[in-house]
């Protein structure tokens, strides 16, 4: 367990998934401290009522918080769909975490979609008269909480954004289902969507879920060439290079290159299915929070 006041960078996930975001900020940052905190004892949020989701997100940021991350991501896409706002407006303003902040996976994601900045919440020059196809494929609470396209349409208000529930496929990919189930259900999932715009394959596609950037090779090959794969980890590295360049008070002191991971599950359990998501990934530590 770090010891308070290290300055690493939190990184949340109700699960797994947020595993792939954290390798890439890993590869990326190669000088910063990580820790991350996964809630397995309480997961799938996705069968939470958004009060448990807020709750369960706020007791783990503040976990994390209070080990020593003054900056919190949030790489679970239900959890910032339904939590992050909440957190960031109404929780943390009046909390004891003055001079802490919480980050979503949902932002980047949009600005990349947009190529508007987030600040930006309405539409501007040239963006305004874009109308282009964003396809959003996700799990059943990223795609009913129906924040990609109430943010995407705030910037782009002509683009069409369709989206598609790929229900079982990060299941499968978490209990590392052979490939051929795998490419099944990612091309049940396009042949979902393409029966929603009448075959037009989208310009743009978003993977709205950290599980499936470990088939991004499979959408590639059943998306056409022009069509654009936004997937979260890369996305996220971008963004947060860019907000660090500019809140740099926020890692201040970290004493870099440490890597720590806990759950709140069992972490021998927990280890084992990460394996899945990361190879070489670290052993977990049981969490108090």
């Amino acid at each position: 367990m770090p010891a308070p006041h290290t300055r690493m960078i939190g990184v949340f996930d109700s699960g797994l998934g947020g595993l792939t975001v954290l390798r890439a900020l890993v590869d990326r940052f190669p000088d910063k401290s990580f820790l991350y905190l996964g809630d397995h004892a309480n997961v799938p949020y996705g069968d939470r009522s958004s009060a448990e989701v807020i709750d369960f997100t706020r007791a783990s940021v503040e976990a994390l918080f209070a080990q020593g991350c003054k900056l919190v991501l949030l790489g679970c896409n239900t959890a910032t769909a339904v939590a992050a706002r909440h957190l960031q407006q109404k929780w943390l303003p009046s909390s004891r975490w003055r001079g802490h902040n919480v980050l979503g996976i949902v932002a980047p994601t949009v600005e990349a979609a947009t190529q508007t900045p987030w600040a930006v919440s309405s539409p501007q020059y040239p963006q305004k008269y874009n109308t282009d196809v964003v396809a959003v494929f996700g799990t059943t609470r990223t795609i009913t909480s129906g924040v990609y396209p109430e943010e995407i349409r705030k910037r782009c208000p002509r683009v069409t954004v369709v989206q598609q529930v790929c229900g079982r496929l990060a299941g499968a990919i978490e209990e590392a289902a052979p490939e051929a189930e795998l490419e099944r259900l990612v091309e049940e999932g396009i042949r979902g969507l393409l029966a929603q715009t009448n075959g037009m394959p989208p310009h743009r596609a978003i993977l709205g879920c950290t599980h499936f950037p470990l088939v991004e090779h499979l959408f590639r090959r059943h998306l056409p060439p022009f069509t654009r794969i936004l997937s979260q980890p890369e996305v996220v590295a971008d963004s947060l290079e860019d907000y660090l360049a500019r809140h740099q008070h926020y890692v201040d002191g970290d004493r870099g290159r440490s890597l720590v991971l806990m759950t709140t599950g069992n972490p021998s359990e927990i280890s084992a299915r990460a394996r899945v998501f990361w190879p070489e990934v670290t052993a977990f530590e049981l969490s108090a929070a």
